[in-house]
C-alpha cells in the first residue's frame, strides 16, 4: 500500500549572496526582508539541499517525489539529474524518481522568484514569498496505482448530482494499467458503507479509466456552516484480483445556484454570501505555514460569522480547502492572473488552471472558479488579454461543468468593459469612500450597473479600507487610517448590502493585514493594513466585532475605542457592537444609559478623569459583558495622529 515520508527536517538553504544555513520546511527566505517594504526585499534564485537514505521500496513499487508548494518556479535535481522543473508558486507537484534513486541520495531545487515576462504572479498588491513553503514527501506506491503524473492531481474525481431525496454519484478514475478492476465504496460520516460498485478500466482519451455511476439514497446534504456534511469515496485498484493501489477522498453534495435577481441559494435556499478574502501570510513566518496557523485562520473566520472565503489570489494549501469543507465555508478559489496580461504567460495561466482544478475538484466547499484580478490595471493589449480569458473561461467549463466561472474586475473597469462579460458571474473590487470620497458612490454603482444589466450576477469581491490599531480620532475621516474610520467605513457597506440581496456574494478585504512590499502606509512600509485582524493576529480590530454583530451567532458585546484610551474632548461618544437587543453601558460602576439598536449603539458620556466602563448585554439566557479604560487628556495624544511622513494615502500602484 501507499506509504508516505516527509522530507521537511535539516535541508542546507544557501542565500544569493552564497551564505549557507540550515533551515526546515516550510521555509521562506523572504520571510523578514518581504514584509518590511525596503529596498533588500529579495526576488532570484536560491538554492536548497537535502540529502536523504531511500526509502524501502520493491522491484514492484514506485517512488514518487512531491511538492506541496514551492514559489514561484522550480528545478529540481536528483543525484545530479534534472528530474523536474515547474512554473506555478502555489500547487502541487510530483514526478517518479524510481529509476535515479540510489542508497544515499543528494536532492538539490533550484527555486526562482525573481521578476520574469511568463510565470504569474508578476504585479499584485502582495509579496511573492520566495521558497520551499510547503512539505515535500516521498510517496510509494504499486507499480500499478491510480494516476499521479496529471497536473498533481490524484487520479480521482467525484461529481454528485441530486434527485429528489437520491443522488447521483459519477466517480472516474483514472489508472496507469489497463485490464485492471476498481471497486468504489461511498461511506457516511461515520464510516458506514452506503453503496459500493466494481468498473472495468478502459481506455479513453488516451488515458486509462475506470468510471462508476452510484445512486446514494436520502442523501445528507453538504449545507454550509449549518450543516457541513461530508462522505468519503475509496477507490481500490485490482489487477488479477489482487490489490494493488487504494485512495480515498472527502466530497459532500449540494445545489447550488445564482439567482441575478435574488443572489445566491444553497440547496434550494437564498443563503446570501457575506465573508473575507484571505492571504496566506503572517507576520515574521511569511507564507510557510504549519497546520497550527491555517488553524487559527480559520477559527477567527468562523468566530466572525462569515459564510464565504474568496481564497485570494492564487491556490491556497490543501490544508485550509479540507478546512473549508469541514466547516462548510464556500469557497473562490482562484489562479493569480493579475494585475497585468503577459502576452508570454498565456501557457501558464493554462497550467495554473488545470492545476488548481484537478486538484481541487472534490472539494465541495469550492463553487466558483475565478478566472483573473483586476486584470485591467496595467494591461495594454486588450485584445489578447480578452482571447485568453474566453480561452480560459472555455477551458474550466470543459473541465467542470458543475461550477461556474467568475473573476473580479479592478475598481476603475467600467461597466462596459469587455473583460467584464465574458465569466458567468462578476465581482467588482471597489473601494469607494476610501480611495475616493463619497460612500454613497457605492450605491450608485451598484445600482446602475444592476439597472443596466439585470440578468448580469453581481457581487463585490473586494472592499475595504486601512486601519492601524494605533491611530484613532473622535472625528475620523477618510484617509486617516484610524481604526474608527475603518468602523465608520463598514458600518454603511454593511447597511449597503442588507438592501441588496440581489448582490450574490460580499467579500471583505481583507480578514487580515496582509505583506505588501511596494505599499508605504501607516508608518509600517510594506504592509497592507485592511486586515479585521493585524497580520500577527494578535489583535482583532474593532471592525471585527462589527461584522461579528452581523453575522455571528455566538452572543458577545464589544466596546470600540480601548485603544483610544487618550480623549481631548469633554464629552466623549462611546461606540458598543453586539447582536444582542439591548445594551448598558456603566462608568465606574455608575449606569450610564440602556439603549435598544441594531448591533450599532451609541452613547454620549462626560468624561472627566480616568473613567472605567463596563458594557452588559444579554441575548436569550446569556448574559455578556466587556470593559475598557479611557481617560481625560488635555491635548490630543499626537502619537494616535497620521504623521505627514507616513505615506499617507500611498498605493503600491
Amino acid at each position: 500500500m501507499r506509504k508516505t515520508q516527509l522530507l521537511n527536517q535539516s535541508w542546507e538553504f544557501q542565500y544569493h549572496d552564497s551564505s549557507i544555513s540550515e533551515v526546515n520546511i516550510p521555509h521562506t527566505w523572504n520571510a523578514l526582508d518581504g514584509q518590511d517594504g525596503g529596498n533588500d526585499y529579495y526576488r532570484g534564485t536560491c538554492i536548497y539541499k537535502k540529502r536523504f537514505a531511500a526509502p524501502e521500496y520493491t522491484e514492484k513499487e514506485r517512488v514518487y517525489l512531491e511538492f506541496d508548494g514551492v514559489n514561484a518556479s522550480a528545478k529540481v535535481y536528483l543525484n545530479g539529474k534534472c528530474v523536474m522543473s515547474h512554473d506555478g508558486g502555489y500547487s502541487t507537484f510530483r514526478c517518479d524518481v524510481t529509476e535515479v534513486l540510489v542508497q544515499e541520495n543528494t536532492l538539490v531545487v533550484e527555486v526562482d522568484n525573481s521578476v520574469n515576462d511568463r510565470v504569474y504572479p508578476q504585479k499584485a498588491d502582495f509579496t511573492f514569498y520566495g521558497g520551499i513553503y510547503r512539505d515535500v514527501k516521498l510517496v510509494t506506491v504499486n507499480a500499478c496505482h491510480f494516476d499521479m503524473d496529471y497536473f498533481g492531481g490524484r487520479g480521482i474525481a467525484v461529481t454528485p448530482s441530486v434527485t429528489g431525496k437520491d443522488a447521483q454519484i459519477n466517480v472516474k478514475t483514472w489508472v496507469n494499467i489497463e485490464g485492471s478492476t476498481v471497486e468504489i465504496s461511498v461511506r457516511d460520516a461515520e464510516g458506514n458503507l452506503c453503496v459500493q460498485q466494481k468498473t472495468e478500466a478502459q481506455l479513453a482519451a488516451d488515458k486509462v479509466m475506470a468510471e462508476a455511476n452510484l445512486t446514494l439514497p436520502n442523501v445528507h446534504l453538504w449545507d454550509g456552516i449549518d450543516d457541513p456534511y461530508l462522505y468519503s469515496c475509496e477507490a481500490v485498484l485490482f489487477v488479477n484480483g489482487e490489490e494493488k493501489d487504494r485512495i480515498r477522498t472527502a466530497f459532500g453534495v449540494r445545489t447550488f445556484l445564482v439567482d441575478p435577481q435574488k443572489g445566491f441559494f444553497l440547496n434550494g435556499r437564498s443563503y446570501p454570501l457575506r465573508g473575507v478574502c484571505r492571504h496566506q501570510d503572517w507576520k515574521g513566518i511569511g507564507n510557510a505555514l504549519t497546520k497550527e496557523h491555517h488553524d487559527t485562520d480559520m477559527d477567527m473566520i468562523r468566530e466572525v460569522g462569515a459564510n464565504t472565503i474568496r481564497l485570494a489570489h492564487y491556490q491556497h494549501d490543501q490544508y485550509f480547502y479540507d478546512l473549508c469543507d469541514r466547516y462548510g465555508m464556500v469557497v473562490w478559489a482562484e489562479i493569480p492572473y493579475i494585475s497585468e496580461h503577459m502576452p508570454n504567460g498565456r501557457e501558464n495561466t493554462v497550467s495554473q488552471m488545470k492545476e488548481l482544478i484537478i486538484q481541487n475538484y472534490n472539494h465541495p466547499s469550492i463553487c466558483v472558479w475565478g478566472l483573473s484580478n483586476e486584470i485591467t490595471i496595467s494591461t495594454k493589449d486588450n485584445k489578447d488579454m480578452l482571447d485568453n480569458h474566453r480561452m480560459l473561461n472555455d477551458l474550466v467549463h470543459s473541465m467542470d461543468a458543475t461550477r461556474p466561472t467568475t473573476l473580479a474586475c479592478y475598481a476603475v473597469c467600467g461597466p462596459f468593459n469587455k473583460v467584464a462579460h465574458i465569466s458567468d458571474l462578476v465581482s467588482w473590487n471597489l473601494y469607494l469612500g476610501w480611495y475616493t470620497p463619497c460612500l454613497f458612490l457605492n450605491d450608485l454603482w451598484v445600482d446602475f450597473f444592476h439597472w443596466k444589466y439585470p440578468n448580469r450576477c453581481l457581487g463585490y469581491s473586494e472592499y475595504g479600507c486601512e486601519a492601524m490599531t494605533n491611530l484613532h480620532s473622535s472625528r475620523p475621516r477618510r484617509g486617516d487610517q484610524t481604526e474608527e474610520y475603518q468602523a465608520v467605513y463598514h458600518e454603511y457597506l454593511l447597511r449597503f448590502f442588507e438592501k441588496r440581496p440581489f448582490m450574490w456574494a460580499t467579500h471583505l478585504w481583507n480578514m487580515f493585514d496582509f505583506a505588501a512590499d511596494a505599499r508605504n502606509q501607516g508608518g509600517e512600509p510594506g504592509m497592507n493594513h485592511k486586515g479585521l485582524v493585524t497580520f500577527d493576529r494578535k489583535i482583532k480590530k474593532d471592525s471585527f466585532y462589527l461584522y461579528k454583530a452581523y453575522w455571528s451567532k455566538e452572543p458577545f458585546v464589544h466596546i470600540c475605542g480601548s485603544r483610544y484610551a487618550d480623549r481631548a474632548e469633554k464629552q466623549t461618544r462611546i461606540k458598543i457592537y453586539s447582536n444582542a437587543p439591548c445594551v448598558e453601558l456603566y462608568a465606574n460602576g455608575k449606569k450610564v444609559g440602556e439603549q435598544t439598536a441594531d448591533k450599532v449603539f451609541t452613547f454620549k458620556l462626560p468624561l472627566e478623569g480616568e473613567v472605567k466602563l463596563e458594557a452588559a448585554a444579554v441575548s436569550g439566557s446569556t448574559k455578556c459583558t466587556d470593559t475598557a479604560v479611557i481617560r481625560r487628556v488635555t491635548r490630543p495624544n499626537p502619537a494616535y495622529k497620521l504623521k505627514k511622513n507616513d505615506g499617507k494615502g500611498e498605493n503600491w500602484v
